[in-house]
């Protein structure tokens, strides 16, 4: 499978396979397609299905493969940001924000990622679930805004506003760091906590959390009332 991301801040991923080869994503996300894909929709079971009621993902899961010659099939996002490939393997599993996952090949699996520390699931931005990919294969997740990446260290950290990690590498760990001075929680302009992401691993971070999207949105329209 070759790929070329293109169209930013919109942007899809075009995918050209060979005869055989096959592509996963979640209901909705094909853009376009050769006539010669072949589509085919499940479940993948009922455990699947809860995982996915969890992290907000479209409890059916298309499968394209192209038959009878190359095939060409391209996904797109569903707000303004870039598209990321990641090579999944034994060595590489990530940890992503909910409803991050675009597509893949057949050999990524999503999993539920649960936080274990109550406080981070709570206030920490991301909520108690995440999605993690495990496996072996190219997966794509789409990012919001525009996305930085940092290296961590084993013991060094970032801390990061509510919303701002889109993923990182399962190694790194999340906590919650609370916002001294009554002055700066009131006036500040941040929320009460922050989250604290420590390595070692890489960490995706985005600049246009959707939630900080939909604020920004909500005064400019229209009052029903």
């Amino acid at each position: 499978m070759k790929y070329q991301v293109v169209g930013e801040p919109f942007p899809v991923v075009i995918c050209d396979l060979e005869d055989g080869e096959s592509m996963m994503c979640q209901a909705g996300a094909m853009m376009w397609m050769s006539p010669n894909m072949e589509m085919k929709t499940s479940t993948g079971g009922v455990g699947k299905m809860f995982t996915k009621m969890l992290t907000k993902e479209s409890l059916f899961q298309n499968t394209y493969t192209a038959k009878g010659g190359q095939g060409k099939i391209a996904f797109h996002v569903d707000a303004p940001g870039q598209i990321l490939p990641i090579q999944i393997s034994a060595n590489k599993t990530i940890v992503a924000q909910k409803s991050s996952y675009l597509a893949s090949e057949p050999g990524v699996e999503l999993k539920t990622f649960f936080q274990k520390k109550l406080g981070v699931g709570l206030f920490g931005g991301e909520g108690f679930i995440m999605q993690q990919l495990v496996g072996e294969g190219m997966a794509f997740i789409e990012m919001f805004g525009f996305v930085v990446e940092y290296d961590l260290a084993a013991g060094e950290s970032m801390v990061l506003s509510t919303g701002a990690l889109a993923a990182m590498d399962a190694t790194c760990t999340m906590d919650l760091e609370e916002v001294k001075g009554v002055a700066n929680v009131l006036f500040g302009g941040e929320s009460v906590f922050n989250t604290r992401v420590t390595g070692p691993g890489h960490i995706w971070l985005q600049t246009m959390p959707v939630s900080v999207l939909a604020s920004a949105i909500v005064p400019y329209l229209p009052n029903k009332n």
